[in-house]
């Protein structure tokens, strides 16, 4: 203040931006992708050889299974382990479809060679015996191994079932054996029967379906089948027909008590009771007064 020096005001100082404190980016030598490259080759050979390594694992255990063998202490959570690593790989999206035209293909070749080693009645024996092991046995373990695969069209179940019934069941030439049968049918190939009938298609009835239904008539009676014409593709299901026929005649059809006594005793089996139209309140009093006094007397 004294001696002729000046204040200079603290504003006028060259002001710092903020972008200043920032430090300065590294250079690198190279780049870091090429330089990278072969690590990164090496941890994706290494996650090939696990997925490999954990594909084979399942494949093993799959044919051992269908071989009638079973599987080892700890062997189940395993397998799981490696699904559920395997379906978060590249071979995730293809682990359904390569069980279903691979595994499931050569699994099921050894079960149809083992039922035709056999003839006559023999091999409906035979074959009775497989199903009633491939339903209680080979099918939990298969559902129990490929339980971490979901939401899926068609379950592992399915699957299996819709193989059972096109590579094994359908090869056996078994229409033309039952006809054959002098002693009763085993009680394991009618519910073979059945419940493979129960497995659909998502895309409809197809033409082993109605080869199926073939088979099914010829043990169960008296029997309703789905399809009708047997012209494929293009056949109509009979349920079908009958249902668009029933919307197309609504409120045209009266059913009274001559309708219902004039059935056949089968048709009159497998329709449903329903209430009949045209009965008024008074005469379902009527009936039931003498209906009650007959009790009576």
């Amino acid at each position: 203040m004294t001696g002729g020096s000046t204040l200079v005001p603290p504003f006028a100082f060259p002001f710092q931006k903020m972008g200043s404190f920032r430090r300065p980016r590294p250079r690198f030598m190279s780049s870091p992708v090429l330089s990278d490259l072969p690590r990164f080759q090496a941890a994706r050979q290494a996650l090939q050889l696990c997925s490999n390594s954990a594909w084979n694992s399942v494949q093993t255990a799959v044919i051992n299974v269908f071989k009638g063998g079973g599987l080892q202490n700890n062997e189940l959570y395993a397998l799981n382990e490696n699904i559920r690593r395997l379906l978060k790989s590249e071979l995730g999206s293809f682990i359904t479809d390569y069980f279903q035209n691979q595994l499931l293909v050569k699994g099921l070749l050894f079960i149809e060679e083992k039922v035709k080693l056999c003839e006559g009645e023999d091999r409906i024996d035979l074959l009775s015996q497989i199903w009633d092991h491939f339903f209680t046995e080979t099918l939990p373990t298969l559902q129990a191994i490929f339980y971490p695969v979901q939401g899926q069209e068609l379950t592992i179940r399915q699957i299996a079932l819709l193989g059972f019934r096109d590579l094994v069941l359908l090869k056996v030439k078994l229409e033309e054996i039952l006809p054959l049968v002098q002693t009763k049918i085993p009680a394991s190939i009618v519910q073979m029967l059945l419940i493979l009938q129960s497995v659909h298609e998502p895309t409809g009835p197809s033409e082993g379906y109605m080869q199926l239904e073939e088979l099914v008539k010829q043990v169960v009676s008296p029997y309703l089948g789905l399809c009708e014409d047997h012209s494929f593709p293009g056949s109509t299901c009979a349920l079908e027909r009958r249902y668009s026929r029933s919307r197309a005649k609504t409120g045209m059809l009266s059913y009274n008590s001559h309708v219902m006594t004039g059935r056949q005793p089968s048709e009159t089996a497998l329709t449903p009771l329903t209430e009949q139209e045209g009965m008024n309140s008074k005469e379902a009093r009527g009936r039931y007064a003498r209906k009650k006094a007959s009790v009576k007397m």
